[in-house]
């Protein structure tokens, strides 16, 4: 089981906050980006801050959109599309998002709508 499956979200979320506010984007956006991904609303994203859930639980507790498929590219050297692992697979679906909305891209494209 890898380290991440078990850090707490609540852990790694200011580090993803950091990354989209250094480059311009807001925290409101990054949270829209997770909700996408997770089917969490803001109420059930800040419980899971508070808690201190972690990774193997957040993800076990979300409804992965449909197009999370749709979302493809490299994150720390790997293809997330080529990921085996189902959980790291969805670790690494919001590692991508995260990096295109720090990159930039506007909010549609990053959605996959």
């Amino acid at each position: 089981m890898h380290r991440i499956f078990r850090a707490s979200f609540a852990s790694v979320y200011p580090h993803y906050v950091t990354k989209v506010e250094k480059k311009g984007r807001t925290k409101a956006e990054l949270d829209q980006v997770i909700e996408w991904l997770t089917g969490f609303d803001e109420t059930a994203l800040a419980r899971h801050l508070a808690a201190g859930t972690t990774f193997e639980e957040f993800f076990a507790d979300a409804d992965l959109n449909p197009s999370a498929s749709l979302i493809t590219g490299v994150v720390c050297g790997i293809r997330v599309e080529e990921v085996e692992d189902p959980l790291m697979q969805q670790i690494r679906y919001l590692d991508k998002l995260v990096d295109e909305l720090a990159k930039g891209k506007a909010m549609d494209r990053v959605l996959r709508v």
